[in-house]
């Protein structure tokens, strides 16, 4: 499926069990099911599932009664809306003006060649997901690489794979 030039992947696997519908329900509930609030319920089911599974978003259509393309319309002009289950641990490499001419194209090609996933995809153990930014407002530091919280400045593709096995060993 690609909405507004995006190529939309889905992860198969999410399963709307009694537990879900009952989470769904309740953020719809909250906001007494009307499409005015379809961001904030959008921003709530990514808290409550970290994604937005295609089954979720075609029960909170029938719900709504709102057609699945005007909630992907929405959600795919916001940037902060994902799509496919995100891993474990997500990396995010600035790709800002500072980081971009310090080296964040060599850090993002090391990753891909390392995690062998694109920006925007997740490894199939689930372990790490990658993703490009546009500023972290960190410029002093570029590159900027940060793993889930935490900053990694100067960052170099030598220092990719010790990194990342801080993240692989310690099951951080």
């Amino acid at each position: 499926m690609t909405i507004k030039n995006i190529s939309l992947t889905y992860e198969q696997k999410f399963e709307l069990t009694n537990d879900a519908i009952k989470s769904i329900n309740k953020i719809l509930n909250a906001s007494n099911k009307d499409p005015r609030n379809l961001i904030q319920i959008l921003q709530d089911l990514q808290d409550e599932f970290r994604y937005l599974p295609e089954k979720v978003i075609s029960y909170v259509a029938k719900e709504m009664n709102v057609s699945e393309h005007k909630i992907y319309g929405v959600a795919t002009f916001y940037n902060q809306f994902k799509f496919i289950k995100p891993g474990k641990h997500t990396i995010s490499v600035c790709v800002g003006t500072a980081c971009h001419v310090k080296g964040a194209p060599s850090l993002i090609n090391k990753l891909t060649e390392v995690l062998k996933i694109k920006p925007g995809e997740t490894t199939k153990d689930e372990q790490f997901s990658l993703e490009s930014v546009f500023c972290l407002d960190c410029c002093a530091s570029a590159p900027i690489m940060v793993v889930d919280d935490d900053v990694y400045g100067s960052m170099t593709s030598a220092k990719v794979k010790r990194t990342l096995s801080k993240y692989q060993k310690k099951g951080k």
